[in-house]
């Protein structure tokens, strides 16, 4: 078992390989339709990816800045993706998630 500590100090026991989704479902099938990615020990995880660890845990949605900064991120990448499908031998640059102004961009040459 690992022990996972909540932002309220709060401390529950699950199996070794829990993500952070499923500690979200445990608590709340609400609060785990919200949940856009994970902030495990300080660093920003994918919210799907095991924990094989003792670990601090905040759940992040839209309502905090790292979720909406994984939600831009992903966002750009699946836009990459459509453009891609469209204009096969596009060349991207860069495509960021923006705090300020909020969202996200990417660069791209078309060709002709």
């Amino acid at each position: 078992m690992i022990n996972i500590t909540l932002p309220d100090g709060a401390v529950r026991q699950y199996e070794k390989g829990t993500s952070a989704l499923d500690v979200a479902k445990s608590i709340s099938e609400g609060l785990a339709r919200k949940v856009l990615a994970a902030n495990i020990n300080g660093h920003v995880w994918d919210a799907t990816r095991p924990i094989n660890e003792d670990a601090s845990l905040k759940l992040l949605t839209w309502n905090d800045t790292d979720g909406q900064m994984t939600f831009w991120h992903s966002s750009a990448h699946l836009m990459a993706e459509a453009v891609e499908a469209m204009y096969p031998g596009v060349k991207f640059w860069v495509g960021p998630a923006l705090e300020s102004p909020k969202g996200f961009y990417y660069d791209m040459d078309l060709g002709d």
